[in-house]
């Protein structure tokens, strides 16, 4: 019987510099000729999950955006966006908090010009999806598609007044170093797993998670087997069922290997 296995990318897929190494490539294709599916999930909007890696490994599907989007061979079957009027709500309060924002998408990111210098994140951004990178100067707030929102907390932000705006319809995650995450209220990866899973009708016994992080918490609370990687935070390790190894000591051939997957 087929077992549905559902990758983080930062930290556990590819490193601090975007690298999927060798030995995490040929686990997964093992794994899916030993008849498993293959499923990135990820916090990133599918906009930014357009690497040629991935393309090289050929996932079955992929849950993105905090379990808002989910698409399997190619096509979606879920997407969760943002209303228009959540879409200003965020703009509005922004202005005011002095908060740098990203909307993020399906096939666009929306982005503040000023306030991201010197972040790496937003520098691949604009640098990598080129004429997908849409500067909000450069559109109306009636263009955008978005699933959710980052924002970068600097010294003059009121932070405070954003969570108290938006705490009725949004979640917030604190990444560190001012990098903050918000999603619908409710949602998680957890969530876009579930509604997988029912769509499929795919026992949770099935199912397993390999994470790093503090978005990766419900998803690894929720699965059936879960799975932190060895240079994961402790919060994830300690959600876990199962430690690998580094993500650069094979942590996810490991993995899949201790479960008898590959």
């Amino acid at each position: 019987m087929s077992k549905y296995v559902f990758f983080d990318i930062d930290g556990t897929l590819w490193d601090e510099k975007m690298i999927v190494p060798e030995s995490t490539k040929l686990a997964i294709r093992k794994l899916q000729e030993n008849g498993h599916k293959a499923f990135v999930c990820t916090g990133r909007a599918m906009g930014n999950v357009n690497d040629p890696q991935f393309d090289e490994i050929g996932f079955d599907g992929f849950i993105a955006s905090c379990g808002n989007h989910v698409e399997m061979d190619g096509k979606i079957l879920y997407e969760n966006n943002l209303s228009y009027e959540e879409v200003k709500a965020i703009y509005d309060v922004s202005r005011k908090a002095n908060l740098p924002i990203i909307y993020e998408g399906t096939e666009y990111q929306w982005l503040d010009r000023d306030g991201f210098e010197g972040d790496s994140y937003i520098d691949y951004i604009v640098q990598n999806l080129k004429d997908s990178a849409v500067f909000l100067d450069e559109c109306e707030l009636t263009e955008i598609q978005a699933n959710k929102f980052s924002a970068l907390v600097n010294a003059n932000t009121d932070y405070e007044s954003v969570e108290e705006t938006l705490a009725d319809i949004f979640d917030f995650m604190d990444h560190g170093d001012g990098i903050i995450e918000a999603v619908p209220k409710g949602t998680s990866k957890a969530t876009g797993i579930a509604w997988l899973c029912e769509h499929l009708g795919i026992s949770i016994e099935d199912t397993y998670a390999i994470g790093d992080s503090i978005n990766d918490l419900e998803m690894l609370s929720y699965v059936g087997h879960s799975i932190a990687m060895g240079n994961a935070s402790q919060v994830a390790k300690d959600a876990a069922e199962y430690v690998t190894t580094h993500i650069h000591a094979d942590g996810i051939l490991n993995a899949l290997k201790h479960y008898d997957l590959i």
